[in-house]
């Protein structure tokens, strides 16, 4: 059985906190690059999501919007999308819980979220199998647009702390 697998992203970069709100920042150009690069990169690794968790935030949403252009232009299909307040502010329980409520036939589920909970999560998670280097970089945090890949060899519903293999972590140059 394939596994299912969990990418977690961190939104790429916003323009710095000014006179807006930091809900409502937008990316910022090279964040618009880097969101390129992660769809590219996520359709040429085999990860074209089936479904989608997103942060309700306004440079999480660009970024996805951005990253799924680059993978319809790679002819990935298009991903159930769920927009979730929930994850503006999430811990990894609220992650955990967004996600074990995914379908099982969510073959790759894409979080884009925010730090420190994106790397946060991936380090709970990450259980017996993992990659001991990818581990000890998440706990030390991730730089914008960065994308871990975990692994879960059940349903959905048994995602919890030390139970998915994190096998890899990216970020454009």
């Amino acid at each position: 059985m394939t596994p299912h697998r969990l990418v977690l992203l961190r939104h790429a970069k916003a323009e710095p906190a000014g006179g807006v709100p930091d809900h409502g920042r937008p990316l910022a150009l090279v964040g618009r690059r880097q969101a390129t690069a992660v769809g590219g990169a996520l359709a040429a690794a085999g990860l074209a999501p089936t479904h989608v968790l997103c942060s309700s935030a306004l440079r999480t949403r660009q970024t996805w919007d951005v990253a799924r252009a680059a993978l319809s232009a790679a002819g990935a299909a298009p991903a159930t999308v769920t927009v979730s307040d929930e994850l503006y502010d999430a811990s990894t329980g609220d992650l955990v819980a967004l996600v074990q409520a995914v379908p099982d036939d969510a073959v790759t589920v894409l979080v884009v979220g925010h730090e420190p909970t994106v790397s946060h999560a991936a380090a709970t998670l990450a259980g017996p199998g993992s990659d001991e280097l990818v581990l000890a970089r998440v706990r030390m945090g991730v730089p914008t647009a960065a994308w871990s890949v975990l692994e879960l060899d059940g349903p959905w519903t048994a995602t919890a702390p030390g139970a998915l293999r994190l096998v890899h972590l990216d970020h454009p140059a």
